[in-house]
């Protein structure tokens, strides 16, 4: 199997304002063809370190890509590096200024002369047009492998590597094909899980499994090769059954889908509906119900009742109860489910009351308290969870806990 590297170049990627999300991008691609990335690597605008990377990367994998470092400036360093890399010269491209030159004049602009330095190529490069923007990429093979150099905004780069790239690897990458498969489990920790599924997954070489574990569930991830997408999957098929005997009702989820998108197409599929009242949480298991496409279909309402005198005046929760049982309690967390089913007039009331924290905790009610609750024409029922972390961890947890109740109460 051809293996790759990605090296995304830019000091701005090595902030905690942005994120480099190309390189998942390509992953996803290199992999559907049956290449494997081996390793990624985010690179400053320092021409020393990029050539470091660089050379390191070419003696290690078959396929190096790097995104980003092709504009004007003096710190988009990725020609002149590669070019030194592969022991290359860089050449002036008369064309590729001309076309560069010509997309400016379309726009009515006239182009600055530091846009001249686009025009210098790696000596041997194929060069990749660019519809988006002005750096033209550049496809090299060499014979310490094959190099690919792509504009860094994605709106310029995955077309490029789409039209120009993909279809040369594709090539090269022979009759081995890589699926993959995210199944994701609720209600239950990383060991628990790991040791009912592990009597099964050990068995096999092909797929191979890892378990992670994220803020809110588990993750079971299974990739397969072989040499068609419809044989990988099959594999794939093979192994997620005999994990879905063992953990039950608890996977939610096989293709990665979000807690939201599986109780939206429950709701939705029997023609059900949901309203939501929320103190802690702040409404945001209503947002995450609603980030779904069509999710007016299935919800009709939410709340958010931060205060005694909201949940009093809006759900209709007796003021007695909050004085006897407190606002974060079992019994007006019931109350607020049955007060938002009538108010919305809907199949399922969800609620949810607690303390997220970080202060206004107790020996009785401690910090990460959550009390949910879910009515329908058969009553009310409630869950008691303890859950950690900090405070918007906490409010997360309990938007996932939530939707699981329903989610179960659906099944």
């Amino acid at each position: 199997m051809l293996t790759a590297e990605i090296i995304a170049t830019g000091s701005e990627l090595l902030t905690p304002d942005r994120t480099d999300t190309n390189s998942l991008w390509l992953t996803e691609r290199l992999n559907s063809i049956g290449i494997e990335v081996k390793l990624k690597t985010i690179v400053g605008d320092d021409d020393v370190r990029m050539e470091e990377a660089m050379r390191d990367a070419l003696k290690r994998s078959s396929i190096v890509i790097t995104t980003g470092g092709l504009g004007p400036t003096e710190d988009d360093v990725t020609r002149k590096v590669a070019a030194r890399a592969l022991n290359r010269r860089l050449q002036f491209n008369d064309a590729v200024l001309e076309n560069i030159r010509a997309k400016f004049t379309r726009l009515n602009r006239e182009m600055p002369e530091i846009n001249s330095r686009q025009a210098m190529i790696v000596e041997g490069a194929q060069l990749l047009d660019n519809p988006h923007g002005s750096a033209p990429g550049m496809y090299i093979e060499a014979d310490k492998g094959i190099v690919a150099c792509l504009p860094g905004p994605p709106r310029e780069m995955k077309p490029m590597f789409d039209n120009f790239v993909l279809p040369k690897l594709v090539a090269r990458a022979g009759e081995v094909r890589v699926a993959r498969r995210t199944l994701r489990v609720a209600g239950m920790g990383e060991s628990a899980v790991d040791e009912r599924i592990a009597p099964v997954y050990k068995l096999y070489t092909n797929p191979q499994t890892t378990i992670l574990f994220n803020r809110s569930e588990i993750e079971v991830n299974l990739t397969a090769t072989a040499r068609t997408n419809v044989e990988a999957e099959l594999l794939l098929d093979g192994l997620a059954g005999q994990i879905e005997e063992r953990l039950g009702e608890a996977v939610f989820a096989f293709r990665g889908e979000t807690m939201e998108q599986i109780v939206g197409m429950r709701l939705a599929v029997k023609g059900l509906t949901v309203a939501t009242a929320e103190s802690c949480t702040g409404g945001l298991i209503a947002e995450r119900l609603t980030d779904v496409a069509g999710s007016s279909v299935y919800f009709m309402e939410g709340v958010v009742t931060y205060s005694n005198d909201a949940k009093i005046r809006s759900l209709g929760v007796p003021e007695d109860l909050i004085a006897t049982h407190g606002a974060v309690s079992f019994q007006v967390a019931e109350a607020m489910a049955e007060g938002i089913r009538r108010r919305a007039n809907v199949d399922y009331g969800l609620s949810v009351t607690g303390i997220a924290g970080p202060g206004g905790g107790t020996a009785e009610k401690p910090v990460g308290l959550v009390y949910i609750a879910l009515a329908d024409d058969t009553g009310v029922e409630h869950r008691r969870v303890i859950l950690p972390g900090d405070r918007q961890l906490i409010r997360w947890r309990a938007s996932q806990a939530a939707l699981d109740f329903l989610r179960r109460r659906l099944l």
